[in-house]
């Protein structure tokens, strides 16, 4: 997993969060993206560069998954509902086109 200074995310709702009840997390990933087709100043296709899955984990569990195609957003931003019953790490992975990854962890201790 390289790391590219031009991937940046934001998560936010973590902090928010609170025992046995749900609460809301929105995660947004910056990520250069390419649709595969736009063309070079030569002519020729730019490959195409997205992301295609996005998994977050509780503890190792999975508890959303989202799968991208081509017409996502260029910052593609996600809204999911997640129940903690206590304290755990989150881990938020994007994976996508030309072996992209990006994983991001957070410690959750909800009130």
């Amino acid at each position: 997993m390289a790391a590219d200074a031009r991937v940046r995310t934001l998560i936010h709702g973590t902090e928010s969060l609170q025992r046995g009840v749900p609460g809301e997390l929105r995660v947004t990933l910056g990520h250069p993206m390419e649709s595969g087709q736009r063309t070079d100043g030569y002519g020729k296709l730019v490959p195409r560069n997205i992301c295609t899955r996005f998994e977050c984990r509780l503890d190792g569990a999975l508890v959303f998954a989202a799968d991208l195609y081509p017409a996502i957003a260029a910052n593609p931003m996600l809204a999911f509902w997640l129940r903690a019953d206590g304290p755990g790490t989150l881990v938020f992975e994007w994976t996508g086109d030309q072996g992209f990854e990006h994983r991001e962890t957070r410690a959750i201790r909800p009130a």
